[in-house]
């Protein structure tokens, strides 16, 4: 495995950012960039546009993929709407500015040069934000300056000319206010002007190129000279051109000052995150159960209704049995991970999650990381498949992928069925701290740990040896705190709710369907046979050699098989094989059924073996797309496999 990727012409990283956004039409059509600094509100614009929601959070590296949206124009015609990473800046140090800089030179596969950008810009911090004005506006693309959070600049007694500023700019500015929509006409009429020029007889167009010019080799016509010349005039000449427009900035809020001295203190800071990491576990475990029981009930009835009101065939029992058991197992932990969500959104979006960043810094960087892995990493809680994905902003080759090779290691919510299982069969509740922490969310607590503890080895490891190096520089810029908007919070649950269901659904409908299967063959006298011996059966009997070390028979050899689509199919794969209808992590039957087979060794054996090994095919196809090929992510699967076997061995022996 050699040290790094190739990076001649970052090819397979190209092309895989942009899988997603080849439709058949899209070249046909006109497109309309929206480029900004991250927390610029340049996705609340998307939004207004399009009429999508996507998730907006206060620090850099969300959007870390472009999106595709369409809206129409005056006269009806559909366009589409590249939202594109925040960036602050073009010199293609990480994944994402080299991804936003050759969107707009027209350099992605099946994507056109756009006709128009859109380049978003905080009213409050406009000094850092314009830089970016320089570079766009060298690209001869007409351009749009969308001026946001105006309610805050005024709140804050700022002001801004508008027109005093696109004089001096040489390009129409506008202000809009993201969360109603004021200065949206605008934002569409320039759109409209742009695209009917396009397919009319060339003119002038303020703010674009020349005709002779291609992508990337004309100018502004009216930008002047000085922000040509040199990087180094740049920021002057942003602070000249928002003198002439008697930009006062918004005052500096003395809430974000007196938080700040509190959250970032050395001592203070790295404390006040952990008793929140511990009431949010908490949380997850006892706010759940009756919204999990509730969910439980439903499924239930309905597999009851349904199989009443079907004939007793094969069918009945391969739906019932099969796809409704198994994707109503999952179906109940959904609340257990919409919690996580709600937490982590709250964080983002009142801005105290960058800060979080600034604190992990400073661990951080002591295993060869810096507090932009951060980020991803923290993204990992959720699911491992954005989180490498979102480790496109770390900007240096070696820290990415030493993210990228550890982030498997968070515990994402797949894990947490697992989990509940099994420390609700072996672990009896009871206080700790009060009413603050009982004895299975510290349990839960401590898997998280291990997973962040063998995550930190790993760093330590990797980047003393085939990624060797120094870690470049960490710079955030610290948005101001804000109440967090209940839509925006409701409307991340219920997308997030539909993305956990169309990607587990699909997976966990494939297992169970595969796994009734193997369990009512070779049939004798036309009947299923008992599990045992069953092909299912015959099939765990055959490994369970390999892993009856670590205290597992059969039963739990065939869910660790199944787990590799999806770890969470390990809950319906153990309740098909005990025979038990409806089984999910709260099944007293279920529980009751390990109990007998394990052990408290076995039993933690299986829980550290979750902890450290990489079920998830998912997370494997996406490390291959993402470093170019399978060296990198056979390595990741070999460790990760290794160590949890190692550990779980260790556990049972122990134990």
């Amino acid at each position: 495995m050699s040290a790094l990727p190739r990076r001649d012409t970052n090819e397979e990283m190209v092309r895989a950012a942009t899988a997603d956004l080849r439709t058949p039409d899209i070249e046909s059509r006109d497109l309309v960039a929206l480029v900004g600094p991250p927390n610029s509100g340049k996705t609340s614009v998307f939004n207004k546009m399009t009429g999508l929601r996507h998730k907006v959070a206060n620090y850099p590296g969300v959007t870390v993929e472009q999106q595709m949206g369409y809206c129409r124009t005056g006269d009806r015609a559909t366009i589409g709407v590249l939202d594109l990473p925040g960036i602050h800046g073009f010199a293609g140090r990480s994944a994402d500015q080299r991804i936003t800089r050759d969107a707009l030179q027209g350099r992605l596969p099946s994507l056109p040069a756009p006709r128009a950008i859109l380049l978003t810009a905080d009213a409050t911090r406009l000094e850092t934000h314009l830089v970016l004005a320089e570079p766009i506006l060298e690209l001869g693309i007409p351009t749009l300056i969308v001026v946001t959070m105006v309610d805050e600049l005024h709140r804050r007694r700022g002001s801004l000319d508008a027109e005093g500023l696109s004089e001096r700019l040489g390009v129409d500015v506008v202000m809009v206010n993201g969360r109603t929509g004021e200065g949206m006409d605008a934002v569409r009429s320039f759109i409209d002007g742009v695209v009917l020029t396009a397919n009319s007889a060339p003119r002038s167009v303020r703010g674009a190129a020349t005709p002779e010019a291609g992508p990337g080799e004309g100018r502004s016509s009216r930008i002047g000279l000085p922000l040509v010349q040199a990087l180094e005039i740049r920021r002057e000449f942003v602070r000249r051109a928002l003198q002439a427009a008697d930009y006062r900035p918004a005052g500096a809020s003395k809430w974000t000052e007196g938080l700040d001295n509190v959250l970032l203190h050395r001592f203070v800071g790295p404390a006040l995150f952990a008793v929140l990491a511990v009431l949010v576990f908490q949380a997850i475990f006892t706010w759940a159960v009756p919204a999990m029981d509730a969910t439980e009930a439903v499924i239930a009835g309905s597999g009851e209704w349904l199989a009443a009101r079907l004939p007793d065939t094969w069918f009945q029992s391969l739906l019932v049995d099969g796809v409704w058991a198994g994707v109503g197992s999952v179906m109940v932990f959904l609340p257990q991970i919409l919690i996580l969500f709600f937490f982590i959104g709250i964080l983002e979006d009142s801005g105290y999650m960058a800060r979080a960043a600034v604190i992990a810094d400073r661990m951080m960087m002591r295993v060869g990381l810096q507090g932009r892995a951060f980020l991803p990493l923290l993204s990992g809680y959720a699911c491992a498949v954005p989180a490498v994905l979102a480790s496109r902003v770390v900007e240096d080759e070696r820290d990415r992928l030493a993210t990228m090779f550890i982030t498997p290691f968070m515990t994402c919510s797949a894990r947490l069925p697992v989990y509940a299982l099994l420390i609700a069969a072996f672990i009896p509740e009871g206080a700790l701290v009060g009413p603050f922490l009982g004895t299975r969310a510290a349990a839960l607590l401590g898997l998280y740990v291990l997973g962040l503890l063998a995550a930190i080895a790993t760093s330590f490891g990797l980047r003393r040896t085939i990624l060797a190096g120094k870690s470049s520089d960490f710079l955030m810029e610290l948005p101001p705190y804000r109440l967090p908007s209940l839509r925006s919070t409701v409307q991340r649950l219920v997308d997030r709710t539909r993305i956990f269901l169309r990607r587990a659904g699909k997976i966990i409908f494939t297992v169970t369907v595969v796994l009734w299967g193997l369990t009512q063959f070779p049939r004798v006298d036309g009947e299923p046979p008992v599990v045992a011996e069953s092909a299912l059966g015959v099939a765990g009997q055959v490994i369970e050699p390999a892993i009856e070390p670590l205290g597992f028979d059969w039963r739990v050899g065939v869910g660790l098989v199944a787990s590799l689509a999806a770890r969470e199919v390990i809950v319906g794969t153990l309740g098909t094989i005990y025979g038990i209808e409806d089984a999910d992590e709260t099944s007293l039957q279920l529980r009751d059924a390990l109990q007998r087979d394990l052990d408290l060794g076995s039993a933690v054996a299986l829980l550290v073996f979750f902890a450290f090994a990489l079920q998830c095919l998912s997370t494997v196809a996406v490390m291959r797309r993402e470093t170019g090929g399978w060296r990198w992510p056979a390595a990741q699967f070999t460790y990760m496999l290794a160590l949890a076997y190692a550990a779980a061995f260790a556990a049972n022996r122990l134990l």
